[in-house]
């Protein structure tokens, strides 16, 4: 089961400077800043994934500016994820439509002669067809194509037909492409026939797509009905789409058919979850989770801004708060203070981020309660000194601390690793 990492531009600057918080001199955003493969020295995945719907174009809007989109197409996937060494050149590159960028559009904007020049042009290893994602899911529907609302057919249909025009004109691309026909449904029958469809098309390599709104026991019913039709045709491969579950990975070993998945979810969960921010593996080889210590720029903080601008505290009392939980867990890391003076540094700065007033003051009390908890446990542990990634050894505690995107996405990077290590750990059981 291969790991690929779905691209978000999700680089760092290698010469930040935490303690002052500034970037090097001179710095140059793209060419500067280090994808994760570089930072660490090696990749904590199997391949990347570059979809259509973050390079900007003439039909959307994405997440690269116009000068990278040209470069992408102009030097290919390979030297623009800076992929082309050595010890990375046999990764895999996949690519995508972006289904999801464009859900409210009535047709994808994209054809399947659009798609394959982006591939050709990019050289990428694989490539998906142009599909249009279906939200619907009934996971009592599992007799073939029974239900489904008149949106889902049409999207079911759109998806099918670009899928059979997508493989015939794969086969004149100029590199060794591995394409991929993607599977839409709204329930566990649907899918199945969408996947019996492909196979009988000749598809030897399908993808099962708009499961990122789905819960674990809704793609389970996904995934299960497509894996036992699969049983029949071994030589036939399974990706999931935008498998944002990926911490629930080891549920989904017990099926034979799954070849790989993407995901960006190790690296997201460092900084858009409230509580399982860091990654560790546990003795007995299970994942581990925690909290990141949160240290907000006073600057740059949204809810420290307006509390400044309603009168309610003066900034430069904030700043003070900031400086001396930063200086009191840096002490901490060096054993220069003790658990409950760094605790009461930090807590006496988040209850200014934490306390809102349209709450009861026990609603209030009680949160600051349970990230004192948690705080406690991450401090208490070091597991920032447990870890022996590239990140960790570097930086030590700053990859604990939640503040701006140098610090989060590094700890973000640190996930990468403890999963890739994990699903390492998954492979060989």
């Amino acid at each position: 089961m291969k790991f690929i990492f779905a691209d978000s531009l999700d680089f760092v600057d290698p010469n930040y400077d935490f303690i002052n918080d500034t970037h090097a001199e001179g710095r140059q955003r793209y060419w500067d800043d280090q994808y994760p493969h570089e930072i660490m020295g090696y990749a904590p995945y199997d391949g990347m994934l570059i979809s259509r719907g973050i390079v900007s174009d003439h039909f959307m809007t994405g997440k690269y500016t116009e000068a990278q989109s040209m470069r992408l197409r102009r030097v290919g996937a390979q030297q623009f994820l800076r992929m082309n060494t050595p010890t990375l050149k046999n990764h895999l590159l996949f690519g995508d439509c972006g289904a999801f960028t464009y859900r409210d559009y009535e047709t994808p904007p994209y054809t399947p002669e659009d798609m394959l020049e982006f591939y050709e042009d990019g050289q990428f290893t694989h490539g998906c067809s142009v599909d249009h994602i279906i939200f619907d899911y009934d996971t009592t529907l599992t007799n073939g194509l029974e239900g489904g609302s008149e949106a889902a057919r049409q999207r079911y249909d759109i998806t099918q037909a670009n899928a059979e025009v997508f493989l015939q004109a794969s086969k004149q691309l100029s590199h060794d492409f591995t394409p991929i026909g993607v599977v839409q449904g709204w329930s566990p029958g649907s899918m199945v026939e969408a996947s019996r469809s492909l196979v009988n098309m000749g598809y030897d390599y399908i993808a099962l797509g708009g499961l990122v709104p789905l819960n674990v026991a809704q793609i389970h019913t996904a995934v299960s009905a497509v894996d036992e039709y699969l049983k029949a045709y071994p030589h036939v491969k399974l990706h999931l789409l935008g498998f944002a579950k990926a911490d629930q990975l080891k549920e989904f070993t017990q099926y034979r058919s799954i070849a790989s998945f993407d995901s960006t979810s190790p690296l997201l969960r460092a900084f858009k979850d409230n509580k399982r921010n860091y990654y560790l593996i546990k003795e007995d080889g299970s994942l581990d989770y925690y909290t990141a210590i949160r240290i907000p720029q006073v600057a740059e903080n949204n809810t420290l801004k307006r509390k400044i601008r309603q009168g309610l505290y003066r900034q430069e009392d904030l700043y003070t708060l900031e400086k001396n939980a930063l200086n009191s867990i840096r002490a901490y890391d060096k054993q220069q203070a003790s658990l409950e003076e760094t605790l009461e540094a930090i807590m006496a700065y988040a209850r200014i981020l934490v306390w809102d007033d349209k709450k009861t003051e026990t609603s209030n009390q009680n949160k600051l309660n349970n990230l004192q908890t948690a705080y406690t446990r991450t401090l208490s542990q070091r597991p920032w000194k447990q870890c022996t990634c590239p990140i960790c050894q570097k930086i030590s505690v700053e990859v604990i601390i939640f503040r701006a995107s140098n610090r989060n996405k590094r700890r973000g990077m640190h996930n990468l690793d403890i999963f890739y290590n994990y699903l390492h750990d998954l492979r060989s059981t």
